[in-house]
């Protein structure tokens, strides 16, 4: 991995996810990339990604409804995604398989795109359908930068 020291942050996270993408072996479209790169902006402040159990979070998403409902279905697949990708470990910590939180995360996604409209239903569909590359990615994007929590 090139040595990355200076930049925007979105143009930094672009070019990690473009390497760890490369190192894992999964072609990302542009689509996938940018919202890959807009999650770890969104995120990367996050102190309290870790602390948060994504089940309690999909259930109290349930409970929303319209564009609240879409928006806290999207954190909690955003949340699975950066946790299978960068964070594995957290798995093993709370004795659930990886597998969960990929499963957890790829529904949440699954049902912003049955619940949004037009192109923002096409894109989380696709999300959903590519979500183990987007997990693959960060995943060597991870090892590759020894990213700890």
């Amino acid at each position: 991995m090139e040595r990355i020291v200076q930049g925007a942050p979105a143009e930094l996270w672009q070019a990690l996810v473009r390497d760890g993408s490369a190192r894992g072996g999964c072609r990302l479209d542009e689509a996938s990339e940018s919202y890959l790169v807009f999650v770890l902006l969104r995120h990367q402040r996050d102190g309290h990604l870790l602390a948060r159990t994504q089940a309690l979070e999909w259930l109290h998403a349930q409970g929303q409804t319209g564009s609240l409902r879409a928006d806290a279905l999207r954190d909690v697949g955003d949340r699975c995604l950066l946790i299978a990708g960068l964070y594995p470990a957290l798995a093993e910590r709370r004795r659930v398989a990886l597998d969960y939180f990929v499963e957890l995360g790829r529904g949440a996604y699954r049902e912003v795109a049955e619940a949004s409209r037009n192109a923002y239903a096409d894109l989380f569909a696709q999300l959903a359908a590519r979500y183990r590359e987007l997990v693959q990615a960060l995943r060597a994007l991870r090892d590759a930068a020894v990213v700890r929590p």
